[in-house]
């Protein structure tokens, strides 16, 4: 059976990150757009990063332009803007797809281990966000609509456990 931490993810650059060497640490990842009215979460999920990476925490960002083609930039595009516009400095991953035939392993490891209304296991818009225990579990699943400051309970909670 796959864990979180059999899972290869890529960098901004196209190199291969481990997500091993997350292994005891609590993971918030999102998939992300640069052109959507939720793109303002960046903010939001920067101030988490901000506040709890010291304390086990880490943020982690996939673009993907799979809805309403909000993220059409190159990686390094992608990578600028959310640093300009934003202050990112929480991992951002290359742009990936995360629902269809082509949907990123982590995407097709995270939608079967959480699972989204009504048993769903599509991702139906930019900005789901999955919280990630320190023991590479998936806590919970969050819609886009579920503002990162909304989380801290929850992290919070992952983080001490």
């Amino acid at each position: 059976m796959t864990t979180l931490y059999d899972i290869e993810a890529r960098a901004m650059n196209g190199t291969a990150v481990s997500l091993s060497q997350y292994r005891g640490k609590a993971l918030l990842i999102v998939n992300t757009a640069s052109a959507c009215g939720f793109t303002p979460q960046f903010g939001g999920l920067e101030a988490l990063h901000e506040a709890y990476g010291t304390k086990g925490l880490a943020v982690l960002g996939f673009p993907c332009n799979q809805f309403g083609s909000q993220d059409p930039g190159s990686n390094e595009e992608i990578a600028q803007f959310c640093q300009l516009n934003y202050g990112v400095s929480f991992p951002m991953m290359a742009k990936i797809d995360v629902n269809g035939r082509k949907a990123d392993p982590l995407y097709q490891w995270l939608t079967a281990e959480a699972p989204g209304i009504l048993g769903s296991k599509a991702i139906k818009w930019n900005f789901t966000k999955f919280l990630v225990g320190k023991d590479g579990k998936v806590i919970k699943r969050y819609a886009p609509t579920d503002k990162p400051e909304d989380m801290v309970k929850d992290i919070e909670a992952a983080l001490a456990a």
